[in-house]
């Protein structure tokens, strides 16, 4: 195993010690399987917290589970889901969302990865026509696959959208803790306050070992949604190891801190090598994110020193993502060595 960090994805990274020892003070003695334990309870609890006393809670186990269970608790099969074509259930899921939910995706071309009204509106078409698919959810990923973040605004904007014509608002929060960081707001500014009707709440990509939640902000939105959970074969008998490591995430704010810290070492990453001859800066760095294109040649040699994947191959596009564990010397030793190699 390679000890170093590499900057290839946050889900690379470990787990965060104080997450670590949640896990271990868990493991003590019996509880009741399938979330009837009270680390289960506590976790709900600190979620209501954040977004609202409101919401309900249920733990899976990938993000791929959470965005296809909750997007299947708002479609029928003569449904769609409007998305940007980048997103996650668009080009990494392996047609799950599809498969699951027999929903047709409708990928909308996007300069940023972000969606808005006047791009989304026109897609909203064929209502009540029995030839058309129906138009039913406008999914949106906060922060975006390319690294942009939504404000307050622009999410309320798409919600009052959705509403206006009978659709619901799905947010696959994969990182949405770095996105309310970056932003300086609280996860409920960007969410409750904001019209989403369904969250994925990412956990693994900020220090969690596994595990993701669904919520729910109306209920009657998705009453059997538990059924729709163990059906989809995301519930977990040891429930309480996945709960434990919310409770610690979402206490003391650790998903803060450990969210400011991987947006700060990419503002440092960026900083150190935008000035290098031959670098350029492709995509606002707002949140863990950097996007860069660098000589073609020059990729494997870095890859050799800090593994890390190809964006987008025609123009030589990378990105590297940092983590709640990256360091200063990760980053400074990282852009001394293409310094190196450009001769910067």
């Amino acid at each position: 195993m390679n000890p170093k960090r590499g900057f290839a994805s946050d889900n690379n990274a470990g787990i965060h010690p104080t997450i670590l020892e949640a896990i271990a003070r868990a493991n003590v003695g019996h509880a009741l399987a399938y979330g009837g334990d009270p680390w289960t309870e506590r976790a709900v609890a600190k979620f209501r917290e954040h977004l609202g006393s409101h919401v309900d809670v249920h733990f899976v186990f990938n993000g791929t589970g959470a965005n296809v269970l909750g997007l299947s608790a708002l479609l029928r099969p003569y449904h769609a889901v409007l998305c940007s074509e980048t997103a996650h259930i668009n080009v990494d899921e392996c047609g799950a969302p599809e498969k699951a939910t027999g929903c047709k995706l409708v990928d909308i071309p996007t300069p940023d990865g972000k969606l808005t009204p006047a791009l989304v509106e026109p897609r909203i078409r064929g209502l009540g026509d029995q030839h058309h698919v129906q138009p039913r959810v406008i999914s949106i990923s906060q922060s975006t696959e390319l690294g942009t973040i939504y404000t307050p605004e622009e999410i309320r904007a798409l919600a009052d959208l959705a509403h206006r014509h009978g659709l619901y608002l799905h947010m696959d929060g994969a990182r949405i803790s770095n996105a309310a960081a970056a932003l300086g707001v609280p996860l409920r500014a960007i969410t409750t306050d904001c019209g989403v009707d369904i969250l994925s709440f990412g956990g693994t990509k900020i220090g969690l070992m596994m595990g993701e939640a669904v919520v729910v902000f109306d209920p009657k939105l998705a009453p059997d949604f538990r059924f729709l959970r163990k059906q989809g074969m995301q519930l977990s008998s040891k429930m309480r190891f996945v709960s434990a490591q919310f409770e610690a995430l979402l206490t003391d704010d650790l998903w803060l801190k450990s969210a400011r810290h991987a947006n700060a070492m990419a503002a440092l990453l960026a900083r150190e090598v935008s000035s290098l001859p031959k670098v350029r800066i492709t995509r606002p760095t707002q949140a863990n994110g950097v996007f860069a294109s660098l000589p073609k040649e020059l990729i494997p040699r870095m890859q050799e020193h800090t593994f890390f994947y190809v964006w987008d191959e025609s123009i030589s596009e990378v990105r590297w993502m940092t983590s709640f564990d990256t360091t200063e010397e990760d980053v400074r030793s990282f852009a001394t060595r293409l310094r190196e190699l450009v001769g910067g």
